[in-house]
């Protein structure tokens, strides 16, 4: 398919290409649409402080009514069209997802989709995991394929100062475990690791998870959002995390499985398993972003740094078309050329979306 470029506003919907069975959508810097990822609420258990910091996010924070988040059947709906223009991919986030009632019912209609060529969309879920040792076995007969967990430590003063939940590690080693049991493997394991806060449980973490068949991921500290306080001084590159443990058991790196893979892969050299490195700061990825997000009340960000998105829900519940929305969602990928980690310090963005709106 030629690649066109459009300029977009907001009320500018463009024209869906005509796209032949399994053919994605490209933007105009030729990226396809492979990922959709949909938060399903914006709210959260934790508060973790380089995310949802409570001194922001605090008890009178006013978070989304329950009226203003998509249905279930608005999400699958949205999710259909854009199996139509070249997803393949579907990942649940938040907030926390797992907070929202009976998500179980909505991966097992998503779980029902399928792409023009048949096959059925990949499935996964990112959590806290505080709830994941209840909900796997369910997560997992409604048709979910993985789970990623996020923990930031095994340190558990240092874990429930991070994110300020008073939740012991232990409850989500437990969940990650109940994951594995219920088939949602291999289970990934983010790290977020800040200089001064937590690059002292980089080794513990390596250490912990070898062997265990789960696949933990170091993510950069990144300038999400408007809250956390973001300084580069604090930013651990993924160079320096290869170096730590490779010093201690040798790394070998491995080939992405597919263009736009977030993380980098090494492996363990005596077999032990494997890392992730995800380093949007200091390696950027942009040219590879295959990655729509659709937010709790219908709209369509195009970047995870970015700073508005395209509204859905209007036309949802102005019973529009499958066709309108299609042509929706398709006109703002078209006109898409986000590439914020590439241009970091050279662009300002002052109110970009929070990661825990929106999702990582």
């Amino acid at each position: 398919m030629s690649r066109v470029i459009y300029h977009q506003t907001e009320d500018q919907p463009r024209p869906a290409p005509v796209l032949a069975p399994g053919e994605a959508v490209r933007d105009t810097y030729g990226r396809p649409l492979r990922d959709l990822r949909i938060s399903v609420t914006d709210r959260c258990n934790f508060r973790c402080t380089y995310c949802m910091p409570r001194e922001v996010f605090g008890a009178d924070h006013a978070f989304l009514p329950h009226s203003a988040l998509l249905s279930f059947e608005e999400i699958t709906r949205v999710a259909a069209v854009a199996l139509s223009q070249g997803v393949r991919k579907i990942r649940l986030t938040g907030g926390e997802p797992l907070l929202r009632k009976q998500i179980e019912v909505l991966i097992a209609m998503l779980a029902q989709l399928r792409t023009p060529d048949g096959q059925p969309p990949e499935l996964t879920l990112t959590t806290n995991g505080t709830l994941l040792a209840k909900k796997a076995d369910a997560l997992a007969q409604a048709g979910l394929n993985r789970v990623t967990v996020s923990l930031d430590a095994l340190d558990d003063a240092l874990f429930e100062r991070m994110s300020d939940s008073g939740v012991a590690v232990a409850t989500v080693l437990s969940g990650i475990e109940a994951a594995a049991r219920a088939g949602l493997a291999p289970v990934k394991v983010n790290m977020v690791v800040r200089r001064g806060m937590n690059d002292a449980q980089i080794l513990p973490m390596a250490r912990h998870f070898r062997g265990t068949g789960h696949v933990l991921r170091f993510i950069e500290y990144m300038d999400v959002g408007n809250t956390n306080g973001w300084r580069m001084d604090e930013v651990v590159t993924g160079a320096e995390i290869v170096r730590l443990i490779g010093d201690e058991f040798p790394l070998q790196a491995v080939q992405a499985h597919y263009r736009g893979e977030v993380a980098s892969r090494w492996t363990y050299a005596d077999g032990a398993g494997e890392i992730g490195l995800i380093t949007s700061v200091s390696q950027p990825f942009c040219g590879d972003c295959t990655r729509l997000r659709l937010s709790p009340e219908g709209r369509l960000f195009t970047c995870l740094f970015a700073e508005q998105g395209h509204d859905l829900r209007a036309l949802l519940r102005s019973g529009a078309s499958d066709q309108a929305l299609g042509e929706r969602l398709a006109g703002v990928w078209l006109a898409r050329g986000d590439r914020y980690s590439e241009r970091r310090g050279q662009a300002h963005r002052d109110h970009k979306i929070e990661m825990s709106y929106i999702g990582g």
